[in-house]
């Protein structure tokens, strides 16, 4: 529909080149407003998140399993998981705090 609707304003005699492009200039800044900007905070916001993450707090990883932070590396951390076993995961792989887990079933 949005390609028919361009198609249909085509360039009126005199009309200068300016507004032949704007409805195209509008459409880019629409999409990096509503699709490009808030992509980009929530990926800083994740990264900023598993910057602060310390010994002790409880994670949920992307592959769903939870536990706690036993140790913190470089770039992995040391989770303890229920039975007291511990295992070594990337940063990466950290999705949120147990207590968010929890407040999205609820």
């Amino acid at each position: 529909m949005l390609l028919n609707s361009m198609l249909l304003m085509a360039p009126q005699p005199g009309q200068s080149p300016i507004m032949q492009f704007l409805p195209i200039v509008l459409i880019i800044i629409v999409f990096y407003f509503f699709m490009i900007r808030p992509q980009m905070k929530k990926q800083k916001d994740q990264v900023k998140f598993r910057q602060e993450l310390k010994k002790g707090d409880k994670i949920v990883t992307l592959g769903g399993m939870h536990g706690k932070i036993a140790e913190i590396q470089d770039a992995t951390f040391i989770i303890e998981v229920e039975g007291g076993t511990k295992i070594k995961i990337e940063k990466s792989a950290v999705s949120m705090e147990a207590s968010a887990a929890l407040n999205k079933l609820a």
